[in-house]
């Protein structure tokens, strides 16, 4: 750990990706800066270092993607298909997954800015890579990419977070593990004058004009998951860092920040029900997560189904089927597969940490998940039954539904009678919360009287008012360097005022 100065132009709390990307964008602009990383050195990097690294933003075509990959040989371009996403096509997904809730103005900002962020993480050392295996179906000899999302981090979370500390330390910007922000102190006027940082050390005073808020939100609190998510919420599981805890949100707050955004909602997906409770685990990150599930049935352990496993592209229903899974009987879901899909399912379901089980019949299925077998044969016999024989295309919403059955399975649905069965038991994983502070379009927390809080940033997953109910797969990402770089340019500029 570095001797920390008594004074900085610019603090960071937080050392994620928003704040990595905000502490890199502020050094450049010529402060000096600091990062606060509550977690040890071992377990840094916040909920960026388990995510698997998708990235969205937007593309005409697969020349976009070229300043991030590097040249492509003419044989390899023959068979990529990555379509296009243009910028109207994300912000119409934003919205719809919302509702149309997301902040219009912050919504602009993310989408226009997001394709040009993702190249400038690249000059910072951030390597990219097509998503053959997690976005991707072979169709023809050719990989059609689908559902918006073509690009992701090379080495996942870990890669990411990697590339970004390295740079940091680089530039010379001095990072403090196991030190977190304390409170935030004002002037006379209700500017920044400094932060209270608590370390090793005890407590400490820094002195800085500018600081930028990028920790996190409160996934990681039981106590506030329950109070603003509800009943049930303490006992999901956290699949992220388990140092989440709401510090930034409640230090803006007691400076009198304007809470914004969603706080009742959060990004909740489908997680081993083996998994530990808090914190994952660093060497199997995201690959608990089990996110294939519109290429089978999802049923609860009375043998029910209670989503449409087909309604979207999983990029768009992933991160809201975790809460209907918290709402099953003990909080448990079990997704299921038969022998025609097994060869498509993601690598998550092929790592040796799963909960699962195989049989060759429903009934044995249902025996050794102690599922009830009456009501899981019922249940597939029905769905079985209302399939519709039309043709059937996983890399586009194909139509191929059912009719006749509560809930529909609206794409994609085969029927399930091709043994071997495989059931995979999964639970509740929290990722991260919608709810936190209001900023502007340049990153500047906004207080209660909706005037800025001089010197005071925020970026990531504390921000609130741009994601409500779900949002789209990959966009998390996108939301905290988009926000971060913004909010450490802003906050050098402040600093050098």
């Amino acid at each position: 750990m570095p001797t920390l100065k008594d004074k900085y132009d610019v603090v960071i709390v937080g050392a994620g990706n928003a704040a990595l990307s905000a502490a890199i964008a502020a050094n450049l602009d010529g402060a000096q800066v600091l990062v606060l990383e509550k977690a040890p050195e071992a377990a840094r990097g916040g909920n960026s270092y388990v995510t698997g690294g998708a990235v969205r933003f937007p593309y005409e075509d697969l020349d976009d993607l070229i300043p991030l990959l590097g040249e492509i040989s003419d044989a390899e371009r023959a068979k990529i298909d990555v379509g296009t996403y243009p910028r109207s096509a994300f912000y119409d997904d934003l919205m719809r997954v919302t509702g149309g809730k997301s902040d219009p103005e912050l919504a602009d900002v993310l989408v226009n800015n997001a394709h040009d962020t993702a190249v400038w993480l690249r000059e910072q050392g951030v390597r990219w890579g097509l998503m053959y295996s997690r976005q991707s179906f072979l169709v023809d000899g050719v990989y059609k990419f689908w559902g918006g999302l073509a690009c992701e981090t090379v080495g996942a979370g870990k890669g990411l977070v990697d590339s970004l500390f390295d740079r940091s330390v680089d530039l010379g910007i001095d990072i403090a593990y196991a030190t977190m922000g304390d409170h935030l102190l004002i002037d006379q006027v209700g500017g920044i004058r400094g932060i209270a940082l608590r370390g090793p050390d005890g407590l400490t005073e820094i002195a800085t004009t500018s600081v930028v808020l990028a920790c996190g939100g409160f996934e990681a609190n039981a106590e506030m998951r329950t109070r603003y998510l509800g009943p049930g919420w303490d006992l999901a599981k956290v699949r992220g860092t388990r140092y989440n805890t709401g510090d930034g949100i409640r230090m803006a707050l007691e400076i009198g920040a304007r809470s914004h955004g969603h706080y009742s909602g959060c990004h909740a997906v489908a997680w081993d029900a083996g998994a530990p409770d808090e914190g994952g685990d660093r060497n199997i990150a995201d690959l608990f997560q089990k996110h294939s599930y519109p290429l089978g049935l999802i049923v609860n352990i009375e043998g029910n189904r209670f989503v449409d496993e087909g309604a979207d592209f999983r990029n768009y229903t992933y991160a809201k089927y975790g809460k209907e899974i918290l709402n099953q009987p003990q909080r448990l879901a079990v997704q299921i597969f038969d022998s025609q899909v097994t060869d498509m399912l993601r690598d998550e379901y092929h790592i040796r940490e799963t909960t699962k089980f195989e049989a060759d019949t429903i009934w044995e299925l249902a025996m050794g998940l102690d599922i009830d077998a009456d009501a899981l044969e019922r249940t597939v016999s029905e769905y079985n039954a209302a399939v519709q024989d039309t043709h059937y295309n996983p890399a586009i919403l194909d139509g191929k539904g059912t009719v006749g059955i509560t809930p529909p399975k609206s794409n994609w649905a085969l029927r399930l009678d091709q043994p071997p069965y495989t059931g995979y038991v999964v639970t509740c994983g929290i990722t991260f919360t919608f709810g936190g502070l209001k900023i502007d379009t340049t990153g500047r927390v906004i207080d209660t009287q909706d005037q800025p809080i001089p010197g005071l940033y925020a970026a990531g997953e504390l921000v609130g008012g741009i994601f409500y109910e779900n949002y789209p797969g990959g966009s998390g990402i996108t939301n905290g360097f988009v926000f971060g770089k913004i909010a450490g340019t802003g906050a050098a500029e402040h600093a050098a005022v």
